[in-house]
């Protein structure tokens, strides 16, 4: 866990992510990077230099209609000592009952960051922390070239006027098999996705290509994540 809280901080310091007083929910899906996440920002908050409160938010999908099981996170929470809050929502419901969505996750991560932001503001958090981690961050920059014939990607930190939000993303400095192999490590209560899209999106088939790019040419990821920053491209 050294290694992720060392990253994590560098990322928090140098996009200035983390005020005196903050209070900041984390976007927990019980995946690995948001497990990953939560532990890291709530250790963080016991010595950081500016003073914060973590909290944890779950936007249940409610796939095939049925409540998902969270024990494991209600208990990882009781052991951070952080506020933990499910809410239920009518994702799967609506996107492939109603709609029956070919291409599903733009629309599934626009209405979950819809109930995020909410729920964040009813808990009186002023930050939501994301999961995304470099990996992520080399696969969006990929997606939106390839697929939209865009210059872009998600930023480190950016400000919700709407919604008077910041969503901070602490984890982009990690690679995706560091967090892999803490949460492997820590025996975090990961979950399998029951989405039944998963595994065969637009962004694993990216994170494939990224994979036989690597095979060629060392470090693809890192190279990708120094352009942006050298370019400040999306905040970087």
């Amino acid at each position: 866990m050294k290694q992720i809280l060392s990253l994590m901080r560098a990322a928090v310091d140098k996009y200035n992510m983390i005020e005196e007083n903050d209070v900041v929910a984390v976007g927990v899906s019980g995946g690995k990077d948001s497990l990953v996440l939560l532990q890291g920002l709530a250790l963080l908050s016991k010595f950081y230099p500016k003073k914060f409160t973590v909290k944890a938010i779950t936007a249940d999908p409610m796939f095939y209609n049925k409540p998902g099981n969270y024990e494991g996170i209600k208990e990882l929470c009781r052991n951070l000592d952080v506020e933990y809050r499910i809410e239920p929502t009518e994702l799967y419901h609506i996107i492939f009952e109603t709609r029956k969505e070919k291409n599903p996750c733009s629309l599934c991560a626009k209405m979950r960051r819809g109930v995020l932001h909410r729920t964040a503001k009813e808990m009186g958090c002023n930050k939501i922390a994301l999961g995304h981690h470099q990996d992520d961050a080399a696969e969006t920059f990929l997606m939106n070239l390839l697929n939209g014939g865009t210059i872009d990607c998600f930023s480190p930190k950016s400000y919700l006027s709407r919604r008077e939000l910041y969503l901070i993303r602490p984890m982009i400095f990690c690679t995706e098999r560091i967090v892999r192999n803490t949460a492997s490590r820590l025996m975090l209560p990961v979950s399998k996705s029951l989405c039944p899209a998963d595994g065969v999106t637009k962004r694993e088939e990216t994170k494939k290509l990224l994979e036989e790019l690597n095979t060629e040419y060392n470090g693809v990821n890192q190279k990708i994540i120094s352009a942006m920053e050298k370019s400040h491209i999306s905040g970087w």
